[in-house]
């Protein structure tokens, strides 16, 4: 069952005035969209955030939106909540078209990454200001309780304290427990955790999944964080210049990048990229590398043709760093990871281009030494150059 459904929603804002001194602070203004976005594109006079995006989300999970910085991501959370209106397009909630329907009527709960707490309310009074504005005193006690007890332990103490006397993480519950509060059939997150510290913002996370498997709540949830994307997502969409790329789990996007977009951007490192041109014996000219494309046995069945340009696209998992191999390359970096018992080895190749591997911590590897790099063509992709997308 889908309970939010945009369809062709288009958002634009004002491109700002051109002041008259300061040429670089314009250029850098005029890549910014609204509250810091960067433009996902631009026309005469104004900048794109959305753009005739389409999106479903479904009832009871959790869908997480990814992108790069200034990719429509909040902009997107903000006309989900009415926060915005569309200039174009329409915006359901179970059906029903929400598109002009106010914030306050489409019940919704949000929770923002500065917490929006007010300063002069106790941190009780800022969990309960639903109730307060609609006059419904007499539910605040009951929903107080109801609220301390999905919070967990601690959070009753903190609800007679003012704002200012809150460490980070302890606003950032208050302000969940708030929406908590409402009971709301949506919940909206935008990047809630990104002023917390790695220990906080983890144990913080795992809070926030917990909440929302106990209610079997609808979330949106914006991060500019992939660990915590995968975490908490049963769905993640990944957005590039105002438009969603792909949605799908994390290992959907991994495992079957629709563009070389995704696969560039998704996975820590992401996909190596390279291009290369069809030659006339059947090969895959890199440049400094041909591989038969018989070898890649998803395209067999597929005719491609002398010259056409293609990416190949290879996981640093699944790249291997031997004396003998296919491909020559040089060790630039090597950068430990003790926790996983692996590390990420940088290299370049004889053109100058830029490979990653991840390999065993075991594996003897230094900066300066020269290696050959293999792969299985089974585990690589290979991408239309032109269009971006990924060969069936």
């Amino acid at each position: 069952m889908t309970l939010v459904r945009l369809e062709e929603v288009t958002k634009t804002f004002p491109l700002p005035a051109r002041p008259t001194l300061n040429p670089r602070r314009l250029q850098r203004a005029w890549q910014r969209g609204p509250e810091g976005e960067g433009a996902a594109q631009e026309r005469p006079g104004q900048v794109v955030a959305l753009d005739r995006l389409n999106l479903l989300v479904r009832s009871g999970e959790t869908l997480c939106v990814i992108g790069p910085s200034g990719c429509g991501k909040s902009t997107l959370l903000r006309v989900i909540a009415g926060l915005l209106q569309p200039d174009s397009g329409r915006v359901y909630y179970d059906g029903e078209d929400v598109t002009t329907l106010p914030p306050h009527e489409r019940g919704i709960g949000m929770v923002f990454q500065s917490y929006a707490l007010y300063p002069h309310m106790t941190a009780r009074d800022n969990v309960v200001f639903y109730l307060l504005v609609r006059r419904r005193e007499e539910e605040i006690p009951e929903r107080v309780r109801f609220v301390s007890q999905v919070m967990g332990i601690g959070f009753e103490a903190l609800l007679g304290r003012m704002p200012r006397g809150l460490s980070e993480g302890q606003r950032q519950r208050v302000a969940i427990g708030r929406c908590i509060a409402r009971e709301p059939r949506l919940f909206l997150f935008d990047e809630p955790l990104s002023n917390l510290d790695a220990e906080l913002r983890a144990r913080t996370r795992m809070e926030i999944k917990r909440l929302l498997r106990r209610f079997r709540a609808t979330a949106v949830y914006v991060t500019h964080d992939q660990a915590e994307a995968q975490a908490l997502a049963d769905r993640i969409a990944v957005m590039r210049d105002g438009r969603i790329e792909q949605v799908g789990t994390y290992l959907e996007l991994v495992q079957w990048p629709a563009n070389c977009f995704v696969a560039g951007f998704v996975g820590t490192p992401p996909m190596n990229l390279v291009e290369g041109h069809v030659a006339a014996d059947g090969t895959l000219d890199l440049g400094f590398w041909t591989i038969p494309l018989q070898r890649f046995v998803r395209l067999r069945t597929r005719r491609l043709e002398v010259g056409q340009r293609l990416v190949l696209g290879v996981r640093p998992e699944h790249l291997a760093l031997g004396g003998e191999g296919m491909g020559p390359c040089t060790v630039e970096m090597v950068q430990p990871l003790l926790a996983e018992r692996e590390q990420i080895v940088h290299l370049r190749d004889p053109r100058g281009g830029e490979w990653v591997a991840r390999v065993p911590a075991a594996q003897a590897v230094r900066a300066g030494q020269q290696g050959w790099l293999s792969f299985d063509p089974a585990e690589a992709h290979l991408f239309d150059a032109a269009s971006g997308r990924r060969l069936p």
